[in-house]
């Protein structure tokens, strides 16, 4: 792997990751340097496949490895948002958004087990467990309808009734 993000028609390619707890609550984490909550994530490194992508980013992030979860799904499809130009980072390369590919994984270990510190730039600062749809009402304006998507398509896989 040469260390560099892959963008695919102005997108960086990007794996999302929906973990749930054995009572069905989804894993939930607050943005470092930023009051907005969301879903583990990560952009994909050329020569990485998406399976790689999905391991190093659950570390990288969460702390958490191979062994610790369960990949019950992987979304259907590819997903994408844009990002607004005020949410854009200068140091990063333009690029129009993310397109993602999202993993549904189960954690039925103890939560000792996080650790948003794994890193030496941690990316999340707080986590919680919540409720299947909360994310929906306080995840950014601009991630609402693939959280939405994703969420309505990993429900039917969990038995949990769709959001209206």
């Amino acid at each position: 792997m040469t260390g560099k993000d892959v963008f695919q028609g102005g997108y960086r390619l990007n794996v999302g990751m929906v973990i749930v707890n054995a009572n069905n609550q989804l894993f939930w984490a607050k943005r470092a340097g930023a009051k907005s909550w969301q879903f583990p994530q990560g952009g994909m490194l050329q020569g990485e496949t998406l399976e790689q992508t999905l391991y190093r980013e659950l570390g990288e992030e969460v702390g958490l490895n191979e062994a610790d979860v369960t990949v019950l799904a992987k979304s259907g499809r590819w997903h994408h948002y844009d990002i607004p130009p005020a949410f854009q980072r200068p140091d990063r390369t333009p690029c129009l958004g993310q397109r993602q590919r999202w993993f549904l994984l189960r954690f039925d270990k103890d939560n000792s087990l996080i650790d948003l510190n794994a890193s030496p730039i941690p990316e999340l600062c707080q986590w919680r467990w919540v409720d299947y749809w909360v994310p929906l009402s306080e995840c950014v304006a601009f991630k609402s309808t693939i959280y939405r998507e994703v969420l309505t398509e990993f429900s039917d896989i969990l038995g949990i009734k769709a959001k209206s």
